[in-house]
C-alpha cells in the first residue's frame, strides 16, 4: 500500500524521490495544466462568491504546487480541498457568515491538525490499519465522483463537450498533438465567440505588482467559529481517505521508483495550509484526482508541479486584479472534460481487485459510497473489512 514505516519502528524510509530528475519537456508542460478541472472553479467561486484575495490565495497554490514538485518529484497534486470549499461558497451565498476571515482561519487550522497528525505518528497507525481493499474502494468511488461531476459540467455545453472529449481521447497517445493544449485553446476560443465581453476584458488587462494582504485584519469570534466547526473540522475524515492515503496509493503504483508515505503526506498537508494561512491561502490539498488528471495528459515527473506553481506565481503578483477575467477563459464544458479524463484515469488504476469475495465486497461498497461521501465510505469499508475477515460475512 505504501511505504510507511511500521509503529514503533526507528528506522526512516528511503525515499529514491529526492535524487530523481525533473523534466519540463512540453508533455510536463500539457500535464501541468491537467488538473484545471477541479482547480478553475472553486478559485472563481472564491474569488467571486466569498471575495477571497486572488494574489494570496493564487500565491500560496503556487508556492504549494512548486513545493510538491521539489519534494516528491513526481506529478504531485495540490487542490482546493472540496467539502471546505463548497461550505464556503453555499455558506457565503445564502447566509454571508463565511467570510475570508473564516477561510484563513480554516487554513490555518487544518494545517495545525495534519502537523499534530504527523508528528503524532497517527497517520501512520490508521494507513497500517486500513485495508488495502478499503483504500482502492475509496480511490475508485472517487474516480467516478469525478466522471459523474465532468459529465454535469459537460452537459452545460454539448455541441462543445461531445466532439473535444471524443477528439481528446484519441490524441491522449499522440506525441505530436498534445490533448491539453487543444482543450485550452478550443475552449479558450468558445468562451470568446459565446461572450465577446471576454475579449474586451482580455484587452484591458494591465500588469502590476500587487503583495497579498494580512488575512485576519478583521478576525472575529465568529469567524474563528465557522473555521473550525463548519469548516476545518468536517473536512479531516474527507482528508484523510481522498488526500492521504489515496494520493500515496496512486504515486506508489504508477511511480514505484519515487514512492512516498502517508506521514510525508500529512506533513506536507499541513505545512502548505499553516503557511499558506498567513497570506490569505484557502484550504488545500493532495487530491488524487489532481495527481490522476497530470498523469494523464502526459506528466511523469515534479516538473509539472513547478511549471503550474510558476505561472500561478506570476499571476499572482502581476496579474491578481485581472484573475477573474482569465478564468472566463476556461468554459464549464471544456473544463468537464478534463475532469471526467481525470475520474476515467483515477478509476482505471483501481481496479486490481482481491481474489476474495468479500474484500471485493468490502472495495465495491465503499466505492459506492466514496462517490457520495468519503469520511461514510471510509468508515462503511473499515467496518466491512472487519466483519469479513473475521468469518462473519457469508457470500
Amino acid at each position: 500500500m505504501s511505504t510507511s514505516v511500521p509503529p514503533g519502528s526507528t528506522e526512516a524510509p528511503a525515499h529514491p524521490a529526492a535524487h530523481a530528475a525533473l523534466h519540463f519537456d512540453r508533455r510536463e508542460w500539457a500535464g501541468a495544466f491537467g488538473d484545471l478541472g477541479t482547480l478553475v472553479p472553486f478559485l472563481l467561486a472564491y474569488i467571486t462568491i466569498v471575495g477571497i484575495d486572488p494574489a494570496g490565495m493564487l500565491l500560496a497554490f503556487g508556492v504549494a504546487f512548486i513545493a510538491a514538485g521539489l519534494v516528491f518529484r513526481t506529478p504531485f497534486p495540490v487542490q482546493p480541498m472540496k467539502a471546505i470549499g463548497a461550505v464556503a461558497v453555499t455558506g457565503a451565498a445564502q447566509t454571508a457568515v463565511v467570510t475570508p476571515e473564516a477561510v484563513a482561519v480554516a487554513t490555518l487550522v487544518t494545517g495545525i491538525i495534519w502537523l499534530a497528525v504527523a508528528f503524532t505518528g497517527a497517520v501512520e497507525r490508521v494507513a497500517h490499519w486500513v485495508g488495502r481493499p478499503v483504500i482502492i474502494g475509496i480511490t475508485l468511488g472517487l474516480g467516478f465522483a469525478f466522471m459523474l461531476d465532468g459529465t454535469r459540467m459537460m452537459a452545460s455545453g454539448i455541441a462543445l463537450a461531445a466532439p473535444l472529449l471524443l477528439v481528446t481521447i484519441l490524441l491522449l497517445s499522440n506525441r505530436a498533438v498534445l490533448a491539453m493544449v487543444l482543450i485550452l485553446a478550443v475552449g479558450a476560443a468558445w468562451a470568446v465567440l459565446a461572450d465577446p465581453s471576454v475579449a474586451a476584458s482580455l484587452a484591458r488587462v494591465e500588469a502590476g505588482l500587487k503583495l497579498p494582504s494580512w488575512p485576519f485584519h478583521d478576525l472575529s469570534w465568529e469567524a474563528v467559529f465557522v473555521g473550525v466547526a463548519l469548516l476545518a473540522l468536517p473536512q479531516v475524515p474527507l482528508t484523510l481517505g481522498n488526500a492521504i492515503l489515496a494520493p500515496v496509493e496512486f504515486n506508489n503504483r504508477a511511480f514505484p521508483d519515487r514512492p512516498t508515505d502517508e506521514r510525508r503526506v500529512a506533513v506536507s498537508t499541513g505545512v502548505m495550509n499553516a503557511l499558506g494561512s498567513l497570506i490569505g491561502g484557502v484550504p488545500m490539498c493532495h487530491g488524487a484526482g489532481g495527481m490522476a488528471a497530470q498523469v494523464n495528459f502526459g506528466a511523469r515527473t515534479g516538473g509539472a508541479p513547478v511549471i503550474l506553481g510558476l505561472a500561478l506565481i506570476v499571476i499572482a503578483l502581476g496579474f491578481s486584479d485581472s484573475v477573474a477575467t482569465f478564468l472566463r477563459l476556461f468554459p464549464q464544458p471544456a473544463l468537464g472534460v478534463m475532469l471526467f479524463l481525470a475520474g476515467l484515469q483515477l478509476a482505471l488504476g483501481s481496479c486490481e481487485f482481491s481474489r476474495d469475495k468479500g474484500e471485493r465486497f468490502a472495495t465495491l461498497g465503499t466505492a459506492a459510497l466514496a462517490v457520495w461521501n468519503v469520511g461514510v465510505a471510509f468508515v462503511f469499508g473499515i467496518a466491512v473489512l472487519w466483519i469479513v475477515r473475521r468469518g462473519w460475512l457469508r457470500l
